[in-house]
């Protein structure tokens, strides 16, 4: 059993129409003057006039933030950080997709520590207080109001850079099923499956301990369960907020026991290609199921995995989950190859040599390493 040492530092406020106590969730933490960071389409949405009506009948004054995209960057962090501080801001709310999350994070760190991004990658880089900060989620997706990382892009390299500390993580995340009710089939699909693959990923790795596999298999089950069924019936709440709940639920996993190869492969696709992340996720992670499914502890995890989501285990435990997961892929009509995105087979040696020096990778359970990444590259071509 490994070692761990486990704590919850997201007050965690969920259920249908969450969201209309920010007001008074803010004020608990003492908001006055706050940044609101959230993207075009989530503006589009009305959500954050909502926001900012809730905030101003509180007597909290909101700022606005939205100058980023879906893969925010060291550039677009760095203009985040000067209008926030030219607002002199006391703390930060994040409204959207992962990439709301993870800018608003990011924004705090430069803005309270100085420096660049660049300084804050790996874990515990930050010397100084950080910003009291309100995640709400609206994609089932990331897991980020969870976690105390925010992954930039380096805008320069383009490379995905993982920046943790305790003080980055939201004090309250609010998860309100009916702020995902609105986004497009494709988003809840890419959002979903990435969710999934948390899941799947943070239960398995080197670094997995018994309260990381709580969350992830309790997160296991309710995106399995529901998946399919936000896709064919998006106005199921009760479906909705299972999905928004287990994606939580797998950040918290994430949190302890982070991920695997998966991820890893993933990464360059994006720097590359831009490719979407959770695009990029559903082509790669059926491939690193089969392939650590060869291992023989991490064989009986994923036959775990199987009894949790009521899956026949006939055969191999990882051969018949990464079935289980083609299964869903195709599902939310996600691509299931590199071709389908654009990868040629002269692109794989270079995308292994990225992937071999992705951090998500060292934890995987199945040693991870360039010759490891071409092989799955090429199963997955």
């Amino acid at each position: 059993m490994n070692p761990f040492d486990f704590i919850l530092r997201t007050r965690i406020v969920f259920g249908e129409d969450a969201l209309a106590q920010i007001g008074r969730l803010a004020s608990q933490l003492d908001f006055g003057r706050t940044l609101v960071v959230a993207d075009r389409g989530i503006v589009a949405t009305g959500q954050v006039a909502r926001v900012a009506n809730l905030l101003n009948s509180a007597g909290i004054t909101p700022s606005f933030f939205h100058d980023f995209d879906a893969n925010p960057d060291t550039r677009m962090i760095e203009a985040g950080r000067d209008h926030a501080a030219a607002s002199g801001i006391d703390s930060i709310i994040a409204l959207g997709g992962g990439s709301s999350l993870d800018c608003a994070k990011g924004i705090n760190f430069i803005l309270t520590n100085g420096g660049s991004m660049r300084d804050y990658q790996g874990h515990g880089k930050a010397t100084r207080p950080m910003l009291p900060s309100i995640g709400v989620p609206m994609t089932a997706g990331t897991g980020s109001e969870a976690q105390s990382y925010a992954v930039i892009s380096d805008a320069e390299t383009h490379a995905k850079m993982a920046c943790g500390d305790a003080k980055a993580a939201f004090r309250v995340a609010i998860l309100d099923p009916a702020l995902t009710v609105s986004q497009p089939r494709t988003v809840t699909a890419i959002a979903g499956y990435d969710a999934i693959s948390h899941a799947v990923e943070s239960y398995v790795t080197a670094r997995h301990t018994i309260l990381s596999s709580l969350f992830a298999r309790d997160a296991w089950r309710l995106l399995h369960e529901h998946y399919e069924r936000v896709l064919a019936c998006p106005g199921d709440l009760a479906a909705r907020g299972a999905m928004l709940l287990g994606a939580h639920e797998a950040g918290i996993a994430i949190e302890a026991s982070m991920l695997g190869a998966a991820h890893a492969c993933a990464n360059p696709l994006t720097a590359r290609y831009a490719t979407t992340h959770g695009i990029a996720i559903a082509v790669m992670l059926p491939h690193v199921v089969r392939w650590n499914g060869e291992d023989a502890s991490t064989r009986e995890r994923y036959r775990e995995l199987l009894g949790v989501a009521g899956l026949r285990d006939r055969g191999e435990p990882g051969a018949v989950l990464a079935a289980g997961l083609e299964e869903l892929a195709r599902a939310g009509d996600l691509p299931r190859t590199l071709r389908e995105i654009g990868v040629s087979a002269n692109d794989l040696p270079a995308l292994a040599q990225d992937a071999a020096t992705q951090w998500t990778g060292t934890f995987n359970p199945r040693r991870f390493d360039e010759p490891a990444a071409l092989a799955l590259y090429e199963r997955a071509l």
